[in-house]
């Protein structure tokens, strides 16, 4: 098995002022390319750490993907690291230089005297071309591992790895099929009480189920070898079905995204009145292109109660042309409202939100997801109340 590693570089990465965003995005890309991470490192700008990390890495890896540290400024060591590795000196490379040249004349401006020293490589390595910047990418071998040095700016990462990188991995090594993954993402149940459920579900072999909790919803992954997908949905279904109605949607569209495909598939339009949520529910559909009609933000209550939430609903509906009203009421003594008018029926509940250390952020994040969920139920058929194990109904209309 091909053994392919990740070196993020810079002390902006390693103390946490940056998220390394190009390591999560190079991780998922490889996965499913068939080509796992086995291990993750952060070097800051330190020319000792870094030699001795790329020597140490490079007796395990077979591929190391090295980023950042090719920039013009005197901490961007990635280059002379390389170089002092593999035993050899830096040495420029006028064909660079040409080309920097022309991405500074095409926008305007002279080239600084500092950006050669983007040109300067070790002497045995290969250039990997970046068309998007100046930062020259280049590959060598050490002690039989293939290094590929990218740059940090992650416009220039992704062209380099899908354009260059990719291309020259498959022309060299004969890459596995990649894994098959099922997703599905659940609302109102727990991490512990998924796991209870399925930890002892019997799995085809090489496979791994796997929980992802990011409040107020939990991803479930079955993951495996390709060859084995009929034995992996059969196990599939008996997950979904252990799931049943607390599965919000399979796959990685999203709720947003799959409630706004099947409003537009009914010709049906939306409107939206928020207290609690203060907008993030509108935003939500709207980076989906849900079909709204409108949205508010309630600031000032003159009614409490679920019937006024429920007419409210209704009448912001009415004002603004749309077939379905959804209004997210108040967070008052640990309770959520939420409530639906539809051409079909209305709907309201009250549930008490159960856990205590969550942020308002959260708090309004989990009264954003009752409210699709909701919706997402009267779509489906389905009653638009679903059981939650961490939110406690306290009380309901529906008419």
């Amino acid at each position: 098995m091909l053994v392919v590693e990740m070196m993020s570089t810079g002390d902006e990465v390693l103390h946490g002022q940056i998220v390394d965003t190009n390591a999560a995005w190079l991780a998922d890309l490889f996965f499913q390319q068939g080509l796992p991470l086995s291990t993750r490192t952060t070097v800051g700008d330190d020319l000792d750490s870094l030699v001795s990390t790329l020597l140490q890495r490079s007796l395990y890896a077979d591929v190391l993907i090295v980023n950042g540290g090719l920039g013009p400024t005197s901490d961007d060591l990635s280059a002379l690291a390389a170089a002092t590795a593999a035993g050899v000196t830096l040495v420029e490379h006028p064909e660079w230089i040409a080309r920097m040249e022309s991405y500074f004349a095409d926008r305007g401006r002279p080239m600084s005297d500092a950006n050669r020293k983007q040109a300067m490589l070790p002497s045995n390595a290969e250039m990997v071309d970046n068309p998007v910047g100046t930062a020259c990418g280049f590959s060598l071998v050490i002690n039989d591992c293939l290094m590929f040095f990218t740059p940090g700016v992650p416009s220039e990462f992704k062209v380099m790895v899908k354009d260059q990188i990719l291309p020259r991995l498959r022309e060299r090594y004969t890459l596995p099929q990649p894994p098959l993954c099922l997703r599905l993402t659940t609302f109102g149940r727990t991490e512990s009480g998924l796991a209870q459920q399925f930890d002892a579900l019997p799995l085809p072999e090489g496979c791994v189920m796997g929980y992802r909790s990011s409040a107020p919803i939990i991803e479930l992954k079955l993951t495996g070898p390709a060859e084995h997908r009929e034995d992996m949905e059969a196990a599939w279904q008996l997950v979904k079905q252990g799931v049943a109605d607390n599965l919000m949607f399979e796959g990685t569209e999203g709720l947003p995204a799959t409630i706004a495909r099947r409003l537009k598939d009914r010709g049906l339009t939306l409107a939206l009145s928020e207290r609690f949520s203060a907008g993030l529910l509108n935003w939500a559909l709207s980076s989906a292109n849900a079909p709204l009609c409108g949205g508010e933000v309630v600031h000032n209550v003159e009614q409490s109660g679920l019937e006024a939430l429920l007419a409210k609903a209704k009448s912001f509906a009415d004002a603004r042309g749309a077939l379905i009203g959804l209004a997210v009421g108040e967070y008052e003594n640990g309770e959520l409202s939420v409530a639906l008018h539809t051409p079909t029926g209305a709907f309201a509940q009250r549930v008490r939100y159960m856990p205590r250390n969550h942020s308002v952020k959260v708090q309004q994040e989990v009264s954003v997801t009752l409210a699709l969920d909701m919706l997402s139920r009267w779509l489906l058929g389905q009653s638009a109340f679903g059981n939650h194990e961490w939110l406690e109904k306290q009380e309901t209309i529906s008419r």
